[in-house]
């Protein structure tokens, strides 16, 4: 990316699934980003399955509340210099500019880190919406 390490940085969490190594992906951002986190309208659960089972260990997430609502308040909660939101559609897009995010589409960044985007199979996606744990 740029080197400018007073930056909070969050991914939604379908753009975080679309990386062959989310681990190493939050590994090289903590080296360029003060914060970095996941947010998704999805039930916390599946975050937090997610995050562990990739060992990403994040500053913050969404927890129960949406999207929007988490972006708001980790604004008002980290103060950095920038505040850079990485998606996957033209709604993250939006939900971007509407909070006052800088939006970059997960190919571009992963361009920008030389980051992996993953291949998928129908098979694994089946596997992933199959597999549930609720225990903390």
């Amino acid at each position: 990316m740029n080197g400018d390490t007073d930056m909070t940085l969050a991914f939604e969490l379908e753009a975080l699934q679309e990386l062959a190594s989310p681990e190493s992906v939050f590994e090289d951002a903590r080296g360029w980003t003060e914060y970095i986190g996941v947010v998704s309208e999805k039930p916390t659960y599946v975050v937090t399955n997610f995050t562990r089972k990739n060992r990403v260990r994040q500053d913050f997430f969404s927890g129960p509340r949406g999207k929007r609502e988490s972006l708001e308040g980790v604004k008002d909660q980290f103060e950095t210099e920038r505040y850079v939101y990485i998606g996957v559609d033209e709604e993250d897009e939006q939900l971007a500019e509407e909070v006052d995010w800088e939006y970059l589409p997960l190919e571009d960044a992963a361009e920008a880190a030389d980051w992996v985007v993953a291949t998928h199979t129908e098979q694994d996606e089946d596997d992933a919406e199959q597999v549930r744990d609720d225990w903390p």
